[in-house]
Formats: structure tokens, sequence, C-alpha cells
């Protein structure tokens, strides 16, 4: 879809009072870009495996919102007056920068996902594994490599980040040939694909974002995969959702079931964060409930390997979650863990019926292994 994309140019002091005013004037979810340099520890602690914007950049921000087709000329002209007056009002207390208003047509998604072609390139992680863009060829494959082409990332995951590579070293160990794979927060659909070039049975990815479902799909397409051996739906295992429910009666009946009580840590976690593209959220807006839409017909089962390269805050009311998922002695392998937060987890999967097998470090990120009895 082809959106009016309404830019403000100004400073960082004044982006978040601008994205305010927007909010008031009917427009949540203001897009904010600024270009503060991040120091070293910052860095450090990003979980994002993205191109970031170049250093020695000038520092800046900008607040855009998109304008649909009910947005015309008329319109619009009355927008950019308001955001002149609150601009020239702000003025008195704060930098607004230059304050500059653009409006460009554009459809964001097409955009997004072709300047990311710019930046990614083919990849090896390990002796045989090759992370491939769809686009590209890769002179240096071997006959024994298996190699993942992606032809979206219009959701978390290109393959590049350590709690990534964490999660392919913790499968290469635990799974088993024919396995089944739960991949919670799948993203991309990365891991999911590789579970099953690693030899499992079947895969099947779940995400809080549709737009990380529809990615993950067409990645999988671009394997050769079919749903026989991989598929991905949408919803959200910590609003008490059950994979396959087809109707709002089962989804309410499941509910009633499996009611999950958390301790006190679990419960603050959980209103912390939301199951989506490797991203905690504080945000209830982006939560997806499956009750709230239409449910994918995957079958209720349970796996051998459940997968969560999400973070801390997800992973430890998702583990009082997931024993449902697995098999008896089935594995879960979790991700996207600080250094800091590691025994916060362990302590969460113990509490929950878990024995912790393994602890895997890389820089400042942990994975941690645990099996349900």
């Amino acid at each position: 879809m082809i959106w009016k994309k309404l830019t403000i140019e100004t400073s960082v002091e004044a982006e978040d009072l601008l994205a305010e005013f927007l909010e008031e004037q009917g427009f949540p979810g203001a897009e904010i870009v600024d270009q503060v340099p991040l120091t070293e520890e910052e860095m450090k602690q990003m979980y994002v495996d993205v191109p970031l914007i170049p250093e020695g950049e000038p520092e800046g921000a900008s607040v855009s919102v998109y304008l649909d087709a009910e947005f015309g000329e008329d319109k619009i002209g009355e927008l950019k007056m308001k955001i002149r007056e609150e601009l020239e009002r702000m003025s008195e207390y704060v930098s607004i920068g230059s304050g500059r208003i653009t409006v460009t047509e554009t459809s964001d998604d097409a955009t997004w996902q072709e300047n990311w072609k710019q930046y990614y390139q083919p990849f090896r992680l390990g002796e045989d594994i090759v992370i491939c863009p769809a686009w590209t060829e890769y002179e240096d494959i071997r006959p024994e490599d298996k190699v993942v082409r992606i032809s979206s990332v219009m959701a978390f995951g290109t393959g590049t980040h350590e709690t990534t590579k964490l999660c392919i070293g913790q499968l290469r160990k635990y799974l088993q040939e024919g396995q089944s794979v739960f991949d919670v927060g799948c993203g991309s659909g990365i891991l999911a694909i590789l579970a099953v070039l690693l030899g499992a049975g079947y895969v099947h990815g779940l995400d809080i974002d549709p737009q990380a479902v529809l990615s993950s799909r067409e990645n999988a397409e671009a394997n050769g995969l079919m749903e026989d051996r991989i598929a991905f739906s949408c919803g959200n295992l910590l609003a008490g959702n059950v994979i396959g429910a087809t109707s709002d009666k089962e989804r309410e009946e499941y509910g009633k079931q499996n009611s999950v009580v958390m301790d006190d840590e679990a419960e603050a976690a959980y209103r912390k964060a939301s199951i989506g593209s490797g991203i905690a959220s504080v945000n209830p807006v982006q939560l997806v409930d499956l009750a709230l839409g239409e449910a994918d017909t995957v079958p209720v089962r349970t796996y051998d390997i459940v997968v969560a390269n999400i973070l801390a805050d997800v992973i430890v009311p998702l583990s009082a979650v997931i024993p449902q998922y697995l098999v008896k002695n089935g594995i879960f392998i979790t991700s996207g863990i600080t250094v800091e937060r590691a025994e916060d987890v362990r302590t969460a999967l113990r509490k929950n019926g878990f024995t912790v097998l393994d602890t895997e470090k890389m820089g400042e990120w942990v994975s941690v292994v645990a099996q349900i009895m």
C-alpha cells in the first residue's frame, strides 16, 4: 500500500514532545529517528542484527507519521499549519531544530526491504552454515554446507547476532534426527528453517507480529520447504492462547482450563514483555491475542525441543508456559539473555520444573538450556 509520509525535522530534545502532540492529533505510534551517537557500553547492550546509523552523522531527529488515502491536499495543509503552530509554541522553551516539514509518497515495506538489501551480504556461520540472500550468488558454497536463503527480513532476524549463533550451537548439540521443534518468537524464520536443515522432522514457528509470520513463510518458500515440514502462525503464548484453536469457543475453553499462575516476579516480567520478533516491549498495543483475530490451523501438539531467542524479561514468565508444549524429557533452548540476567532465567526455569543442563556464553550474551522431567 502506498502511504503519504509526513516528516518533521527537529531536535532530540523535542522529538518526544512532538510525538505526544501528534498522538493528540490522532496519530499514535509516530516514527522517531534520531542520530545520537551510542556509547561503547550501549552498543554492547544492543540486541539488533540489522545495520545501524553510521557513525559521524550529525545529531538531530525526525518525527514521522503515515497518512492514508483520506488525507488530501487540504487536510494535509491543515495538519501542517497545526504542526507549525505547535513548533512555534515549543520553541519558547526547547530547541526545535530546523522544523522543516516534508510530505512524500512511500511504500514503507518496500522501501525498508530495498534499503536493507544494500547491506545484507552472504556470510558463513561456523564451518558449514551459510546465510545467503536469495537475490545474490555465493561462490564459496561447499558440498557439505547447509544454506539458508533469505528473501525477506521484514521482521527481526538476519542471523548475524551472537544470540542467534548461540541458539544454532545449542540446536546442533541437542537436536536429534526427526525430532520436532517449536520456535517461539521466530522473527524472520532463520532458526526454524535451519532446524529443518539440521534434521528436524517438523518445525513450527510462532510470532506475535503478523509481518514476521509472512516474512518467515516467504523465507521457507525460498528454501523449498513445504508446510509438511515447517509452518508458521501468529500468537502470544503469554496471552493464554493455544496453537491450533480454530474458534472463539475453543480458545475460551482452553483459557479456562489452562490458566497459568505466576509468582510476583514472573507477573511483573509479563507486564513488561511481549513475545514478538525477538524484542521485549512495554507497549500493550503491540500485543497480539489470537482471541482477537483468526487462528492459523496448526495442530495442537507437544514438541521435542522449544527454542526461544527473545529476552530474559520474556523468558522468565514464558518458563511457566512452555512445559505444556514439551514432551517428557523435552529440551528448552533459550537465548537473548544478558550475562547479568542469566541467573534470573535459571531460577525461573527451576521454579517451573526444569533441570538446567547447559549455559553457554558469547560476548555479553548467554544461552541457557533446560530439560523438563
